[in-house]
């Protein structure tokens, strides 16, 4: 396409990649969404991976073949950990199991980049048994995450609609990180490639929305301490909600604890520890102006009169 190595799927997602970032940033700047900031970075690195993926290789680009691949590769291997880190933050995940946290995927990720793939190039001087070297171990461990994901998400006595819908679309972006290394390793289908990933993004994308729906339809409930401010001036909108103070997990615990479900129902619910729940909710009264769980519920379970 254009006389280039792109394929017009991978241009068509890097234009829907580009409009949905430029509308988050729009109801950022608005103030109506005050932490969409780890959403609008995962959708640039998703334009900058189909721009770079797209583009290169080309024999248009100054210096060596490898230094093209050098960048695709770590666009590729540092959106795949951002995605993990997303949803890391999105389940209050620490560590997962085997000690992986954020920073140790990062240096493994790192040094299985230099071991596999640049060293076996720097000796061999071919791209295509690189290429082999470092997918087929990548994959291994890209599966092992998405089992111990999937495991660590799974709870059958979560009934919440909202939370069961979340927990497929997190694994389908999860999915698409395990599935990249193979689809590399498979071939230079870049139809195929940008798709399953590209579908990480529009997941997520989706969880966000439901996200911000499922907070309209509490906004009766909810309005008054979303319109707290740091100096706890109300201001209350019939359009549109306000919340700068809450963080959007601080949201979610916020509505139950004013449905009265207890810290280890929320915890079973959310998928994190119950002292979790505990400091999210301290957190939620400091910055509400309320000293506990009980004069929260008492000032916020009813919608003020207007």
């Amino acid at each position: 396409m254009f006389g280039t190595s792109i394929h017009w799927t991978t241009f068509f997602y890097l234009l829907a990649d580009s409009v949905i970032v430029l509308i988050a940033i729009y109801i950022s700047k608005k103030k109506t969404r005050n932490d969409l900031k780890r959403f609008i970075n995962l959708g640039l690195l998703f334009i900058t991976y189909n721009f770079t993926g797209g583009f290169l290789p080309t024999d248009k680009f100054p210096g060596p073949i490898i230094l093209q691949y050098i960048i695709t590769y770590g666009i590729a291997i540092a959106l795949c950990i951002y995605i993990v880190y997303y949803l890391y933050e999105e389940y209050d995940i620490i560590v997962l199991k085997f000690n992986s946290s954020i920073k140790n995927i990062i240096i493994i990720s790192a040094i299985s980049y230099v071991a596999l793939y640049l060293i076996p190039y720097y000796f061999t001087k071919s791209l295509i048994a690189s290429k082999y070297l470092f997918n087929i171990p990548i994959s291994l461990l890209t599966f092992t995450f998405l089992v111990v994901f999937c495991r660590r998400i799974s709870n059958p006595k979560n009934t919440s609609p909202i939370i069961l819908r979340r927990n497929k679309l997190s694994l389908i972006s999860a999915g698409s990180i395990a599935l990249l290394p193979i689809l590399t390793a498979i071939g230079d289908y870049q139809w195929l490639t940008f798709s399953v990933m590209n579908l990480a993004f529009y997941a997520i994308t989706v969880i966000e929305i439901d996200r911000y729906l499922y907070i309209l339809a509490h906004h009766s409930r909810m309005y008054e301490v979303f319109a707290l401010t740091k100096k706890k001036h109300i201001v209350t909108s019939e359009s549109k909600i306000v919340y700068e103070d809450l963080t959007r997990r601080e949201i979610e615990i916020a509505l139950c604890i004013l449905n009265n479900v207890s810290y280890k129902k929320i915890a079973q619910e959310l998928f994190i520890a119950e002292s979790t729940v505990s400091k999210h909710a301290s957190n939620i009264f400091k910055k509400t102006g309320v000293k506990n769980k009980r004069q929260f519920i008492s000032r916020f379970k009813k919608k003020p009169s207007k």
